[in-house]
């Protein structure tokens, strides 16, 4: 029997070097000129669902009222019509935006946002979803197609930074595997009123940004309690929360800019809209992202009132909270909006218990 040998970890990566020097002389050679995917363990990965990509509202009926089988023959007798936006397609295209700005800036640079379709789709629906990408002309060249399993196993392998998807199981399973996600919802047709020069990002704070530590002393003691402890801890960095992470890799882009005097300019820019009221509650929150070496561009503390008339005004890209109450108002004024399933939160709707609320009911009937 042969010896098996320890791997060789300079000999390994000579090897990967070699085989992205072969990739980068493809795409190089390409008449179309089309951008190359940055190395991976330097980009900003952002997997997409093809159902937020795309919308597939109509193939999804098919799939779930007449099978797997009928859905795909669907697909592939449709395969060079191309599908219609998802709520996800206005973000893609800002990320390919500030791509196409940090090109300009850095030509050698792999520090980009790298775009990836992580779909439990079948690899027969594949042919479809290129047709669909190249109609639009979206630089998207990694693909992950499942076959009907999870492609939850396979988010840290791409090394993803955000987890977008319409299904809420997928989203808390990479959330549990400690991955940034979060699970979008539609509003309608918001894409001509977004930003076409800059990405917006909008983060909730407590269980998004930061841990829900300060919320579930809201949830079970009250506000003056909340209030109180937020004074005595206001030195004391908040844990952070399961989008910390990504906040984090906007900012390590964002610095790219500034570090080429365009702060001004900037393509990618960051808000906090957050229930938090700034007096009793904000000075944590600052010294928080402070401590992390973090910047957010706008801090809006709204004090208990809607998010929804503000966001209108930032009209995001993306906004994130934990709650489904905010993302209900958002939805309602026209905001693309995407919920983070993490923390205590999660067994609340509109300050009360959902347990109890169920539980009255069943007691009225």
């Amino acid at each position: 029997m042969s010896e098996i040998k320890p791997t060789d970890q300079a000999a390994t990566n000579a090897g990967e070097e070699k085989d992205w020097a072969a990739a980068k002389a493809f795409f190089d050679s390409l008449k179309t000129k089309k951008p190359r995917p940055p190395k991976p363990q330097y980009a900003v990965t952002i997997a997409v669902s093809s159902r937020t990509l795309f919308n597939m509202v109509a193939e999804r009926k098919i799939y779930e009222e007449e099978g797997v089988e009928k859905y795909v023959t669907y697909q592939q007798e449709h395969e060079n019509q191309p599908l219609m936006p998802g709520v996800a397609f206005p973000l893609v295209k800002a990320l390919m935006t500030v791509n196409s700005r940090l090109r300009q800036l850095y030509p050698d640079s792999e520090e980009l946002f790298d775009i990836v379709l992580m779909t439990n789709n079948h690899a027969q629906v594949g042919v479809r979803l290129i047709n669909s990408i190249n109609h639009y002309d979206l630089t998207i060249e990694r693909f992950c197609m499942t076959g009907g399993k999870s492609p939850i196993g396979y988010l840290k392998a791409y090394m993803t930074n955000l987890y977008l998807s319409k299904d809420g199981e997928k989203v808390t399973e990479a959330i549990e595997e400690g991955i940034a996600a979060a699970t979008m919802f539609a509003c309608g047709d918001v894409e001509n009123q977004l930003s076409d020069t800059q990405l917006k990002v909008a983060f909730d704070g407590d269980a998004v940004l930061f841990s829900d530590e300060s919320e579930i002393i809201v949830k079970q003691h009250g506000l003056d309690t909340f209030f109180e402890h937020e004074k005595e801890f206001e030195n004391k960095p908040l844990a952070q929360g399961p989008l910390k992470c990504f906040l984090e890799a906007l900012g390590k882009l964002q610095r790219k800019f500034y570090a080429k005097n365009e702060r001004m300019t900037c393509p990618i820019r960051t808000y906090l809209v957050t229930a938090r009221s700034a007096a009793s509650s904000g000075a944590r929150v600052l010294k928080t992202l402070r401590s992390w070496g973090l910047e957010i561009d706008e801090a809006l503390f709204l004090a208990g009132a809607p998010k929804g008339p503000l966001l209108q005004k930032i009209r995001p890209h993306i906004f994130f909270d934990d709650q489904m109450f905010h993302i209900e108002g958002a939805k309602e004024l026209g905001t693309i909006a995407a919920h983070v399933p993490y923390g205590i939160g999660q067994k609340y709707h509109k300050g009360e218990l959902i347990e109890q609320t169920v539980k009255d009911v069943k007691d009225k009937k």
